[in-house]
């Protein structure tokens, strides 16, 4: 388009006119076109030029992105989360409309971020999808642009296909050989096993079992604590300890470390991978450690005949609405407890069908 500036001069003497694009018409409508056109013919007659202006005045949706990014870091639950949050849109968001003024990113801008991988990656796609609506909101809350959210209009006119969502399945022990598999494993001296039992008993995920610290602890009441920051639910979980499981992590309170299940660093937990490399080294193939918790389940519905409730609370899964787990967590720790205690009696009591695992597994 071409404007004459309002109250500037060429050398000659004559009104200074300027020309510049309006973006490519396979990024820019024609609406947004016109609609920017306009904008720039009014900054014109207030004397102001709108090649500098516009780009002064209107952020870039990366720059508002990493913005957004600086000013949540206090707020991400950990540091990792927060670096796949930007790099999402680094990644997948910035290559396509990252040099784009945030208030000219509407349907198809997005379409084209979300298009190629929708289908093929569609898990990251629904994470792309959100955080650009996420950066979209902050650039309106801060008047950089008006109107409907396009990662919302995308959705509530379900522009895109339904993607059937694949279940995960962890793979898992089935809880009769859990007996026999408890009892070879309860021979080993390494950490790793010592976790691995613990973890197994309270069915636990891996990151709330090796992050566990003393400190975390009630003795008196028999219960661990562990805090909303390692929580996938982001509450704090209370764990009833049998006398198995403390069995297992008394001793180590000898070595004097702030976890229970110290690596091989002082003071720094068992790596990750500890007990998923046991399992290997042990002859056990086709197990996960997350497995344990639905060998759990299934137990507790098929042989015990826990209540849903019980079960489900016990591996710390949401359940009901608000009000009705504000209720439940008043009075399920102690039936939580019985049914951990049956739980830890029927794995320590090598009941089970014996499975021949490999006794050269290094400890």
């Amino acid at each position: 388009m071409r404007v004459v500036v309002k109250g500037q001069k060429n050398r000659m003497g004559a009104p200074l006119r300027t020309d510049f694009g309006l973006g490519g018409a396979d990024i820019v409508t024609l609406p947004q076109a016109r609609e920017r056109a306009l904008e720039y013919r009014r900054m014109a007659k207030q004397g102001l030029n709108p090649r500098f202006n516009a780009r002064q005045e209107i952020p870039t949706f990366a720059e508002i992105a990493e913005q957004v990014h600086i000013d949540r870091l206090p707020t991400w639950k950990n540091a990792k989360h927060g670096a796949q949050w930007i790099n999402t849109l680094r990644d997948y968001a910035f290559p396509k409309i990252g040099r784009m003024p945030v208030d000219s990113i509407g349907q198809p801008e997005v379409l084209m971020c979300l298009s190629p991988i929708w289908t093929e990656k569609h898990e990251t796609a629904a994470r792309l999808a959100q955080r650009i609506k996420s950066v979209l909101d902050v650039a309106k809350s801060k008047g950089f642009r008006s109107g409907e959210n396009p990662v919302t209009a995308i959705k509530d006119a379900k522009v895109l296909p339904k993607v059937a969502k694949k279940p995960k399945h962890h793979a898992a022990m089935r809880w009769q050989d859990v007996p026999a598999f408890y009892a070879d494993l309860a021979t080993r001296e390494a950490m790793a096993a010592k976790a691995l039992m613990f973890t197994c008993l309270t069915g636990s995920r891996t990151n709330e079992a090796l992050g566990m610290r003393w400190a975390e602890i009630d003795e008196d009441a028999r219960v661990w604590t562990c805090p909303a920051a390692r929580m996938k639910t982001g509450e704090d979980h209370k764990v009833p300890l049998t006398d198995a499981m403390l069995a297992i992590i008394e001793p180590l309170r000898a070595m004097q470390s702030e976890y229970v299940f110290e690596g091989q660093k002082r003071h720094k937990p068992l790596s990750n991978m500890a007990m998923l490399m046991l399992l290997r080294r042990m002859g056990v193939e086709g197990v996960t450690v997350h497995g344990f918790r639905s060998t759990f389940r299934d137990w507790a519905s098929e042989s015990a005949n826990a209540q849903r409730e019980v079960a489900e609370m016990s591996l710390s899964h949401r359940i009901g609405s608000d009000v009705e787990r504000a209720y439940a967590r008043s009075d399920l720790l102690d039936k939580r407890r019985t049914l951990m205690e049956r739980w830890s009696n029927f794995v320590t009591g090598n009941s089970g069908k014996v499975i021949n695992f490999s006794k050269s597994a290094e400890n």
